[in-house]
C-alpha cells in the first residue's frame, strides 16, 4: 500500500513538474555566408524537438501565428539593407481540423535565409528578433528569441553559398506554396489502404463485377492444364497492377509533387474537379453513358486476340478501357489526391487501387469453386453505381466550396453547403428505400437487409447534419463544410443572434463594464489584468485568469468543447470575472509602458510578450492554455490547471476555486 502511494505521489509530482516548466522545443543557430565584399546571407537554422511543429511565414488569415523575423529599423537604415524577403526551406502542408484550413509547418528542422547588403563596413554584429508559434498535440507556445550574427570572422568565399537545398526547392514567402514529399510510412500505408478500399468499391460496379467470373472461367477452361490457367490469371492480375501503377508513375514524373500541389490547391483544379465529378455523378445516376471511342476499344480487343503473354496484357488493358466509365472517376480522384502529397504517393495509391481489382482474379483462379458463391449480376450492381453517383455528387460540392473560399464569392456558405449535403444524402436514403426510381433501376420487389442498413445509415447521417444549420460543429465531417468562422451567413447558427444583438432587438439595455468585451460564448471578459482585477474587487467575485492565444488550438478546443457545457458556462458567466490574456497579441504597448524583460533582457514592446512574461515569472511555464483562480487582491487560490478536456475534472477545479474564494 505504501509503495503504491509513493508511486502515485511520484507520478503526480512528475506530471506537475512537466506542466510547470519553461518549454523550449526549438533551438536556433546562426550562420553567415559572405557572398561578396558587401553582400551576405544570414542563415537561421531551427532544430525542432520531436512531436512539435513550427509554423511557416506563409499562413492564411485566421490561422496560427506565422514565424516572423524582426530587424531593427534604425540599424537597418544606418548599417545594412535587406535584399528581398526571408527565404525558407520547404515545409509540410496539411489540413488542420481545428482551424479548418491547410496550414504550413516544419517538423524536426527548418532553415531561413535573409540576404543583406552591408552599408557600414565596420559593423560586426546584427541582432534579429524571432517571433513564432510552436505546437504539439496538447499545447502551443509563443516564444520570442533574439539571435546575433557575427560578421567580422566571415571570409569572402563566393563558392560558399547555401547548398543544403537545390535552388528550385527554396521557397520565397510570396511564391506559390511548395509541398514537401510525404515520406512518412504511416501516411503511405494510409494512402495504400484508402486506394485499396476504393478499388474494392469499383469491383462492385456493373463495369467490372461481371468480368470476374467470365475472365476466370476463360483462363481455367481455355488453358491446357490447371497450372497454366492459374499462371495466366496471375499474369492477368499482375498486368492490371502494372497498368494502373504506370499511370501513377507517369503522373508523379510528369507533374512532380510541387507542381501538382500548386495545381491542386488552385481555383482551376478545384473547378475542373467540380465539373468532372458532376458529369460522372450524373452518368452514374443514369443520365447518360460515358464511353471511350470505339476505335480505341477495337484496337485493344485486337491485341487481346494475339494469345500468349502479350495477349494477356491486352486483355488487362481491355478491362481498364471497357470499365473506364466506372473506374476513372474513382481512380482519378484517388490519384490526384495522392499526387498532392508528393513523392511516391501516386504510385502507392495506384498500387493499392489496382491490387484490389487484381486480387479476385488471382483468388478465383486458385479456387474456381468459389465462383459459385458469387452473387449473380443484377439490379444490385446498378444500385452500387447509383450510390457512388450520390457520393461523387456530394464530393463535387466540396471542390466548389474551395473555389468559393478562395475567390470570396460567399455563394456556397456553410449553411448552403450543409443544405445541399442534407438534400443529397436524404435523397440517397429515400432511393435505397425504393421511394425513388432512376432510369436503369430494376423492379424492386423487396428491400434486402443490406440495402435497408445502408438506407438507415444515409438517413441517420442526414439527420446528424441538420443541427449544423443551427451552429452544431459536426465533428464527423470537420474539414468538409466551409468553416463557420470565415464563411457563414449565420456564424452563430441559423436564426441565432449574438447576445448583445438579441438584447438590443428586445429593447434590453446592458452596459458592459469599462474595458470589457464579449468573449467566447458572449461571456463578459477583460483583456487587461489590472482593469479586470479592479472590476472583480468592485463586485467581489473571484478572477479566472485565462492565459490564451489568438492562434492557440487547445484554447479553442477548451472553449468549444468544455466551456460550452451548461454547468461550466454558468460558472464562467455568473460566478467569476474572466480575464483573457493573449500571449500572442502583437499590438504595441505605449512607449511609456515598454520595459526590459526580467528573463531575457530584451525590450518588451507588445501586449502579448507582456502577458507571456507575466505567465513565465509567476507560473514557470510558457504553455497555453493555463487557467488560474485568484482572489480580488490577485492572490492565487489553489493550483493552476492547463489543458483539461475532461469536463468533470475542469468543473471540479473551477467549482472548488469559487467555493474557496467564498469561504475566505
Amino acid at each position: 500500500m505504501k509503495r503504491n502511494i509513493l508511486f502515485l505521489f511520484i507520478v503526480l509530482f512528475s506530471i506537475f513538474s512537466i506542466q510547470a516548466q519553461i518549454l523550449d522545443p526549438v533551438k536556433w543557430e546562426t550562420k553567415v555566408e559572405k557572398l561578396s565584399e558587401t553582400e551576405y546571407n544570414l542563415i537561421f537554422e531551427a532544430e525542432i524537438e520531436e512531436h512539435w511543429h513550427m509554423y511557416s511565414q506563409d499562413l492564411p488569415e485566421g490561422g496560427p501565428m506565422p514565424t516572423e523575423f524582426i530587424f531593427d529599423s534604425i540599424d537597418t537604415v544606418d548599417n545594412f539593407k535587406l535584399i528581398g524577403k526571408v527565404v525558407e526551406s520547404p515545409y509540410i502542408t496539411a489540413f488542420d481540423k481545428v482551424f479548418e484550413m491547410d496550414l504550413n509547418y516544419f517538423d524536426y528542422e527548418a532553415t531561413f535565409t535573409q540576404k543583406i547588403e552591408l552599408i557600414n563596413q565596420s559593423l560586426n554584429e546584427i541582432s534579429v528578433d524571432i517571433s513564432f508559434q510552436v505546437c504539439d498535440d496538447e499545447k502551443c507556445i509563443y516564444p520570442q528569441k533574439t539571435v546575433v550574427f557575427t560578421l567580422n570572422n566571415s571570409k569572402a568565399d563566393l563558392t560558399n553559398i547555401i547548398k543544403e537545398e537545390p535552388e528550385a526547392t527554396i521557397k520565397d514567402a510570396n511564391s506559390p506554396t511548395v509541398k514537401v514529399p510525404e515520406s512518412d510510412s504511416k501516411s503511405l500505408w494510409s494512402i495504400f489502404f484508402t486506394a485499396f478500399f476504393l478499388g474494392f468499391l469499383v469491383l462492385l460496379t456493373p463495369c467490372v463485377f461481371p468480368m470476374i467470373p467470365m475472365t476466370v472461367s476463360f483462363f481455367t477452361k481455355q488453358s491446357k492444364t490447371r497450372g497454366q490457367g492459374i499462371r495466366n490469371a496471375l499474369l492477368y492480375g499482375f498486368f492490371i497492377i502494372v497498368i494502373y501503377t504506370l499511370l501513377g508513375t507517369a503522373v508523379s514524373a510528369m507533374f512532380g509533387s510541387n507542381a501538382m500541389y500548386e495545381f491542386s490547391t488552385g481555383v482551376t483544379f478545384n473547378m475542373i474537379m467540380f465539373i468532372a465529378l458532376l458529369i460522372f455523378a450524373f452518368s452514374f445516376l443514369g443520365a447518360f453513358e460515358i464511353m471511350l471511342p470505339n476505335s480505341w476499344v477495337n484496337k485493344v480487343d485486337s491485341g487481346a486476340n494475339r494469345g500468349g503473354i502479350v495477349g494477356i496484357f491486352f486483355m488487362a488493358l481491355a478491362l481498364a478501357v471497357v470499365s473506364f466509365s466506372c473506374t476513372f472517376p474513382i481512380a482519378g480522384t484517388a490519384l490526384l489526391d495522392a499526387a498532392t502529397k508528393g513523392g511516391i504517393a501516386p504510385i502507392i495509391s495506384m498500387l493499392g487501387f489496382s491490387s484490389a481489382i487484381a486480387l479476385p482474379f488471382a483468388l478465383f483462379a486458385f479456387f474456381p469453386s468459389w465462383l459459385n458463391s458469387l452473387p449473380k449480376s443484377g439490379g444490385w450492381l446498378n444500385t452500387v453505381k447509383v450510390v457512388l453517383g450520390f457520393l461523387e455528387l456530394a464530393f463535387a460540392f466540396k471542390f466548389l466550396s474551395m473555389v468559393d473560399l478562395v475567390l470570396e464569392w460567399h455563394f456556397l456558405e456553410r449553411e448552403v453547403f450543409l443544405a445541399i449535403w442534407i438534400a443529397i444524402f436524404g435523397t440517397l436514403g429515400l432511393y435505397l428505400l425504393g421511394k425513388i426510381k432512376l432510369p436503369h433501376d430494376s423492379p424492386l420487389e423487396h428491400i434486402s437487409v443490406g440495402r435497408l442498413c445502408m438506407a438507415l445509415l444515409a438517413l441517420s447521417f442526414t439527420i446528424y447534419m441538420i443541427p449544423g444549420l443551427w451552429g452544431a460543429p459536426l465533428k464527423l465531417i470537420s474539414g468538409f463544410p466551409p468553416p463557420m468562422s470565415t464563411n457563414s451567413e449565420s456564424p452563430y447558427g441559423v436564426g441565432y443572434m449574438k447576445k448583445q444583438v438579441a438584447d438590443a432587438a428586445s429593447g434590453k439595455h446592458l452596459d458592459l463594464p469599462e474595458g470589457a468585451h464579449y468573449g467566447p460564448h458572449d461571456i463578459v471578459a477583460f483583456h487587461d489584468y489590472d482593469i479586470g482585477l479592479a472590476y472583480a474587487k468592485k463586485i467581489n467575485k473571484p478572477v479566472m485568469l485565462d492565459f490564451t492565444g489568438i492562434t492557440c488550438v487547445n484554447c479553442r478546443k477548451m472553449e468549444e468543447q468544455v466551456w460550452i457545457e451548461d454547468r461550466i458556462f454558468n460558472l464562467l458567466n455568473n460566478e467569476v470575472v474572466l480575464i483573457s490574456l493573449y500571449v500572442d497579441d502583437r499590438k504595441k504597448l505605449p512607449k511609456n509602458e515598454q520595459y526590459e524583460s526580467e528573463l531575457t533582457g530584451n525590450k518588451i514592446t507588445t501586449y502579448g510578450h507582456k502577458w507571456l512574461e507575466y505567465q513565465q515569472l509567476n507560473y514557470n511555464t510558457n504553455a497555453q492554455p493555463l487557467y488560474v483562480i485568484q482572489d480580488t487582491n490577485g492572490n492565487d487560490i489553489g493550483k493552476p490547471v492547463a489543458y483539461t478536456p475532461d469536463v468533470d475534472e475542469y468543473y471540479d477545479w473551477l467549482d472548488a476555486g469559487i467555493k474557496a474564494f467564498k469561504d475566505q
